[in-house]
């Protein structure tokens, strides 16, 4: 019983030191990304401090990879539109907000800020009532042209 202990003992040890030097890592990678969000915004917002460190870099790189970088397929306002629209529905006031400041700042005037809303509006609508009335999705496919 003691060796099965001592055995314990050692392989809790070996999983600790295995685990440190990942959490340094995550840490330095996580540093890595405050630095490059102060860089971009010229501070880092307090909620960012409250994110993992683990999670951090995945989302930061995610952020500014997708959301604002004007090197992928959708132009900056259109993606603004886009995330203003789906925010709206959910309802996150924080997304509405700075998708909205970002929306305009991006040139998108009240009325496409407006339709985009409108839209997103709709489409949660009709999803409501095709759900809620359960209407059969292979006759909704086929009636309107689908297969």
């Amino acid at each position: 019983m003691p060796r099965i202990k001592s055995h314990i003992v050692s392989l809790s040890f070996v999983a600790l030191t295995a685990v440190l030097p990942g959490q340094s890592r995550a840490q330095d990678a996580a540093q890595a990304a405050r630095d490059e969000i102060a860089a971009t915004f010229g501070a880092v917002p307090t909620f960012i401090n409250q994110v993992p460190d683990a999670a951090l870099p995945g989302l930061w790189t995610e952020l500014k990879m997708l959301e604002m970088s004007d090197e992928t397929a959708l132009d900056l306002k259109t993606k603004a539109l886009i995330s203003l629209a789906v925010a709206s529905t959910m309802p996150c006031d924080y997304c509405i907000w700075m998708d909205n400041n970002t929306a305009r700042q991006a040139g998108a005037t009240d009325q496409e800020i407006g339709e985009a809303v409108a839209l997103a509006g709709m489409t949660r609508n009709w999803s409501t009532i095709f759900h809620g009335l359960q209407v059969d999705f292979a006759t909704f496919r086929k009636e309107l042209g689908g297969s």
